[in-house]
This record gives structure tokens, sequence and C-alpha cells, in this order.
């Protein structure tokens, strides 16, 4: 019996303890991540916070075929250089990612927004040097960022585009980085910015931005007594003289958003603060002055040639603010080169220089004047296929003063006595794209453009050449300059 007892007690020991085993340990609670349909699709909240956050982006692929880079014209080394350094396919691969957080406060939302890029590019070939290797330009990664803002109670602090440029930015239904006739910050410019919304799809906004931290910083400001022959024949007609900062670009903006489209009027005054005369000091400089820059933009939708067909228009004008034209992503000073039938001419060339004011030692700043006009038309054939016909003109004019100096540079650095010298240009763009979007969030582009500089010179001067475009000191004709590319691009949004 005794032994039975004790028996039967440890089977219950072991029963009991095995139960307890198999008992389920209470786990630690799971904060799933919950959808946030507050602001969009797309947006989750941050675990165990109130703030929102959707990641997006997309990838693209680019070939650009007819010697331009991705997406201009040929110009300046060495797509302008139009020889065998020129890159005749250039291709690129991009990955974009953005970041947009979102919280709801009693002051409103508060929002962060950053845009960030990273790009490997087709290398580019400077020069030609026999006993070693070119010397090699790209073919590497970049980084890039494009926004990169806070905003709060009507405010925006940071990077952004301006509030001076269009929607649309220079696309006014697609096209090359490089159409003239507006402005175009879509890689960002530093700002502080105030918008204030008036209800009935009508807003204002005022915008203090830094046109340094612009895509290729200011336009030129240039001391034409730092004029020389090798920089002449790039269009760059002297040093470009900038001081320090002095003021931002003050801008103003009022825009009408409605079913039918959007109007919006647009003004900037942009101060030149020039450094001085010579490199002391005791040179002297010449005062300040205050640029400008109007543009008035229009967008119309669903017009009747199809459900969701649009038209994009805008114009400028400039005075002594000429990047708000000739915008951030076009060259400030370009050559380009081409056949000629001109005899004792060894080819012809064509180059232009873009800037805000001129002035020579002792005078003041004489102001650069430019206007220009952008538009396009996108028609919609079914859901999948979209196609774009777009274009842009704009004319640059220097002063009198401005002309003579440049002019008198010019005689003696290139003999351009021989030649009507006139520094004065206009520059024009078409083209047409048809864009295949099989499934949502990819998109198949084929985009042909067409660029023209009209130039105002005319004759033979005698270039000193250029090394990095592989051009001998010889007798070059001046003439107007064609450039013809394709773009075919396959991109993917997420």
């Amino acid at each position: 019996v005794k032994s039975l007892l004790l028996g039967s007690a440890a089977g219950l020991i072991a029963v009991g303890g095995a139960q307890a085993a198999d008992l389920p340990v209470k786990a630690k609670a799971v904060e799933y991540v919950k959808i946030c349909s507050l602001y969009g699709a797309g947006f989750y909240y941050m675990p165990g916070t109130d703030t929102c956050i959707k990641f997006g982006g997309y990838l693209r692929a680019d070939t650009v075929l007819g010697g331009a880079g991705d997406y201009g014209f040929r110009a300046s080394a060495n797509a302008g250089s139009n020889n065998r350094l020129t890159n005749y396919y250039y291709s690129r691969a991009r990955m974009d990612f953005t970041v947009d957080t979102r919280t709801a406060t009693e002051y409103g939302v508060v929002r962060t927004y950053a845009d960030m890029i990273f790009t490997w590019d087709t290398q580019s070939v400077v020069g030609s040097n026999p006993s070693a290797n070119p010397n090699v330009l790209g073919g590497s990664a970049t980084l890039g960022l494009y926004h990169a803002f806070i905003q709060f109670a009507g405010f925006t602090f940071g990077r952004t585009v301006s509030i001076f440029d269009a929607p649309w930015q220079s696309y006014p239904a697609g096209g090359p980085d490089t159409i003239p006739g507006g402005s175009n910050n879509v890689t960002g410019i530093n700002q502080v910015t105030y918008t204030a919304d008036f209800g009935q799809g009508i807003t204002g906004s005022v915008s203090l931005q830094d046109m340094t931290t612009a895509a290729s910083g200011q336009g030129n400001l240039w001391n034409l007594a730092g004029a020389t022959a090798a920089g002449t024949v790039t269009g760059v007609y002297g040093t470009n003289d900038w001081g320090g900062t002095r003021s931002p670009d003050i801008v103003g903006q009022i825009r009408v958003d409605q079913a039918w489209g959007l109007a919006q009027f647009s003004v900037v005054a942009h101060e030149m603060h020039t450094a001085y005369y010579g490199a002391t000091e005791p040179t002297g400089h010449p005062s300040d002055k205050w640029g400008w820059a109007v543009q008035g933009a229009l967008s119309i939708k669903n017009i009747p040639t199809g459900a969701g067909d649009s038209i994009n228009l805008q114009a400028v004008y400039t005075d002594g603010a000429s990047r708000y034209n000739f915008q951030s992503l076009f060259p400030q000073a370009f050559f380009m080169f081409s056949g000629t039938g001109a005899v004792g001419a060894y080819q012809s060339t064509g180059f232009a220089g873009i800037a805000d004011g001129v002035f020579t030692p002792g005078t003041g700043i004489e102001s650069v004047k430019t206007w220009g006009l952008r538009g396009g038309y996108t028609h919609n054939w079914s859901p999948n296929w979209t196609t774009g016909i777009y274009g842009g003109y704009a004319q640059l004019q220097y002063g009198t003063a401005g002309k003579a100096g440049i002019c008198a540079n010019n005689l003696v650095l290139i003999g351009m006595a021989l030649a009507n010298c006139n520094p004065d240009f206009n520059f024009g763009v078409v083209g047409i794209n048809t864009v295949w979007t099989p499934v949502k969030g990819l998109a198949f582009t084929a985009d042909l453009s067409y660029s023209r500089l009209d130039q105002k010179y005319s004759g033979l001067i005698a270039s000193p050449g250029i090394a990095t475009a592989a051009k001998p000191a010889a007798v070059y004709e001046m003439k107007d300059q064609d450039s013809l590319q394709l773009l075919l691009r396959a991109q993917r949004n997420f």
C-alpha cells in the first residue's frame, strides 16, 4: 500500500508539471501598422505615434540619341563639339526616393517632405590626348536632393520648387530640360515661403528664395574687363563678378485653381550685387541694381478634343533676372559647331552668353532684357496611350553699353571686325512625344525634340580654338546652329 501511494503521488506530480509546462505564456502586445486614410493612399501610421508616413519615388532608365546629354540639346563640351568626342548615345539610370510625413495638430497639419535622387550617367570625354587616356568625366554615381522642407501653418521652410514657376515647371507637355520661355526650379531652391488660402481655389504666396542654391547657381553678372579670347568663343563674355549675398530674391504669386484648370501670375525682385572692378577693394565697384521678372501661366483641362486632354501656356518678361526665362537647367553660356560652306573657314560655330547684367570698370550695371513663351498640348488616345506636342521660344537683348563693350572685346580678341557683331540671340525648341502605360505605374516614352540657336553674329572670326572640344585655332564661320535628339525612357513609379 505504501509503495502504491508513493507511486501515485509521483505520477500526479509528473502530470501536474507537464500540464504547467503546456500552459500558454502571455505574449507582449504586437503593434500592427495601421493604414492612415487622412491624406490619401499610401500613408501609414508610424507605430506608437499619430504621425502618418508615405514612401514613394520612381526608377528610371533613359537613352538619348543624337549627341545631347540627358536631356537637352547639343551644347558645349562635348555635345556641342559635334566630333569624335561627342557621345552619339547617352544613357542614365536613376532612382528617386521620397519620404512624406504628416501630423495633425491644433495649428493644422505639420508636414515634412524629402526627395533624394541617385544617378549613374554615361561618361563624357573632354579633350584629346594621344599620349595618355583622355580626361573622362561622369560615368559614376551622383547624389541629389531636390526637396527637403517643413510645412506648418501656411509656411514652407527648406528646399522645394519656386512659387514663381508654373506647376508643370519647364515641361508643358513633356520635352527636354532646356525649353526656354519661363522659370524652372524642378530640382529645388532654398526658401522661406508663406501661402494664404482665400477659399474658392484662390491662393496667394510670398517667398524669400536663395538663387545661389538653384541647380546651376546664379546667372552671369559679367565684368567685361575680364573677357578672354578663349572664353568669348564659348559664350563667356567676361568674369562672373558676383559679390556676397545681400538680399534673397523676393517672389510673389497669385493663383486660381478650378475644375477648368488654373491661372497664375508671378513676380520677382532680384538684386544684382557685384564684387569689385578689380582684384582689391580700392578698385571700387558699381552700385547695386535690382532686376525683376513677371510671368503668367494658364492651364485648361478637359478640352473638347478628349477627356483628360489639356493645354498649358505661359509667358515671361525679365529685366536683370534672365534665369527666370532661360531657366536653371538651361546652360548659361554655350557653343555649338557644325559644317560650313564659307571659303577659307574650317567649320561653322555659334555661341551665346546669358547674363543678368554687365559692366566695365568705372561704370554702373546695365541690365539684360529677355522675353519668352512656352506651351504644350496633351492628348489622351486611350487610358494607355498619350501624345504631347510642345514648344518654347525666347529672345535675349543686351543694352547699348553692353553690346558696345562686348563687341569692342570681340574686335580685339577674335577679330570680329570681319563679322556683324551682335551678342543678342533667339532660341527655340519644338517637339513631340508618345507615352505608353501598359500597367499602372509603368510608362515607356519616346520624345523627339528639335532645338535651334538663332544668333545675330555673322561673318568670320579667328578663334583661338577650344582644347576641351579638340577644336584648333582657325577661322570659323559664325552661323545659326541646330540640334535634334531622341529620348527613350522606361519609368516605374511606386
